[in-house]
């Protein structure tokens, strides 16, 4: 017995070495859409082929930190409003901005969850991504909604509004080696595509006062 718990603490802090490996190699290496199976065994010194004992596939060690994302980003955004009654729209959406552009990882992986991520894992680990993630945006939409003055229907349109344009926005923002060439030659289209921030802050905070009315 005393061995198999040994055993199993040294797989979860495998488990673990794994994901700071991927975090690390993908802040390093431009976004996840870069990051190989094999560059994150190598950075951890293990076999290419014993990662199946800790992860299915890359998509599923990325689903791993999508799903970490959701519960952090939860956490941050219910300290960040803590104490807050009353908010505006404005104040919402900044809200929002706020905790999501502090995880650039996260921001990253939410373009990739929908497009390949949930849907090229087993359906267990699927259904435990949705329970996940979905219990920690409803817990996202009971803080805004008790924080603010929208509705708590208008709150989840909010949020989905934010997803989608931190997913779009990112990817744009941190092009490749080709489009930053491109950019360098042509400034008004890098002007355009490059500022993540105060563009996601400006339609965001739109957004919110176009819900906010009748």
């Amino acid at each position: 017995m005393h061995r198999r718990a040994r055993s199993q603490e040294a797989k979860l802090r495998r488990t673990e070495d794994l994901l700071d490996a991927a975090r690390a190699l993908a802040a390093h290496r431009g976004g996840v859409r870069h990051l190989t199976l094999a560059a994150v065994t190598e950075a951890v010194g293990l076999h290419p082929s014993a990662v199946r004992r800790y992860f299915e596939s890359k998509e599923e060690l990325l689903l791993e930190l999508a799903e970490r994302g959701w519960v952090q980003w939860r956490d941050a955004l219910t300290a960040h409003l803590a104490d807050a009654r009353g908010l505006g729209p404005e104040q919402v959406a900044d809200a929002l901005v706020t905790t999501l552009t502090a995880r650039p990882l996260f921001c990253d992986l939410l373009t990739h969850v929908p497009l390949s991520l949930e849907g090229d894992v087993g359906i267990e680990r699927a259904r435990r991504f949705k329970a996940n993630s979905f219990a920690a945006h409803d817990a996202i939409a009971e803080t805004l909604a008790a924080a603010g003055t929208l509705t708590a229907a208008r709150v989840r349109d909010l949020i989905a509004a934010a997803l989608a344009l931190t997913a779009y926005l990112w990817q744009v923002s941190h092009p490749t080696p080709t489009l930053a060439e491109l950019y360098a030659q042509h400034p008004g289209w890098g002007h355009a595509a490059l500022d993540f921030e105060p563009r996601l802050t400006r339609l965001l905070r739109a957004t919110a006062m176009g819900l906010a009315q009748p």
